[in-house]
């Protein structure tokens, strides 16, 4: 009965798995398909990657994208990394609050953020004199970033043993010199899961995109969107498929450097247990 229970429930996980990567697996077999045709296979070819490295307007908006994601989990990190360490440093009543305002933009639907941002953005640039662009793309995703970043480190910052910075401190450090020599490498997985997040996200929005980019710039998202109203290249095909191997890889690169973190950590518990002993 046990035996058939793990059966079932391990082909449960399989058919969950199927059902989610199929589609990016047959999107990858088809970026090497000889023709358009997204339902007949003809033949291996290379040729749309070829194309694609031609296509000028989609290397543009393939810039843009991984400008604004580059630029915006930088900056994401950087803020959430601080605010999760003020966050943390708060008391339990006042921090409580403010974690359920960070809370509101990972709930809150992306067409209401991106329909507000855009009704600030033109306020705002009425009496400033600007107009939805790069900077404006930029700062909402920064904005919906940084919550993601906030979550990540929080978590690694209950983990930290605070005894750690007392000793810091008795021995010389200033705050400053604590917290980048003790806090940070401890925290350091959450910041790098933070980032990826961050990055990940940035690369895959579109709603927000679409509200706060403007007429000037636009993103491969907002590309592919307006090839839809046609027909949607084999070309997409072969980006598509670079930028998942690309974000795959810098998935195992993380887990792997994580795995070799905590083994790491283990070979220190157990040496200071046989010293111990």
């Amino acid at each position: 009965m046990i035996g058939k229970r793990k059966l079932s429930h391990r082909l449960y996980t399989y058919l969950i798995l199927l059902f989610l990567y199929a589609p990016i697996f047959v999107l990858i077999v088809f970026s090497f398909n000889s023709t358009k045709s997204r339902t007949v296979w003809s033949g291996f070819t290379l040729d749309w990657y070829r194309q694609l490295l031609q296509d000028k307007e989609i290397l543009r908006s393939l810039y843009n994208t991984l400008a604004v994601s580059f630029l915006s989990a930088a900056v994401a990190t950087v803020v959430g990394t601080f605010t999760a360490v003020g966050f943390f440093s708060m008391k339990k009543r006042i921090r409580a609050p403010l974690l359920y305002v960070n809370n509101i933009p990972l709930i809150n639907a992306d067409i209401i953020t991106g329909v507000g941002m855009c009704l600030l953005f033109v306020s705002l640039g009425s009496f400033l004199k600007f107009k939805l662009g790069f900077g404006t793309l930029l700062i909402a995703h920064i904005t919906f970033n940084i919550p993601y970043v906030i979550l990540s480190v929080l978590p690694k910052l209950y983990q930290l043993d605070e005894n750690l910075v007392d000793a810091a401190k008795d021995l010389g450090c200033t705050w400053f010199r604590a917290f980048r020599k003790v806090i940070i490498p401890e925290i350091l997985p959450g910041i790098i899961n933070g980032a990826m997040i961050a990055f990940t996200m940035s690369i895959d929005d579109f709603v927000i995109s679409y509200f706060t980019a403007g007429s000037r710039v636009m993103t491969l998202s907002m590309k592919i969107f307006s090839m839809t109203r046609k027909r949607v290249s084999p070309k997409i095909n072969a980006l598509s498929t670079l930028l998942f191997v690309a974000v795959l890889l810098m998935l195992i690169i993380v887990n792997l450097r994580e795995i070799k973190q905590d083994d790491k950590n283990k070979k220190q518990i157990k040496k200071m247990k046989e010293i111990i002993k």
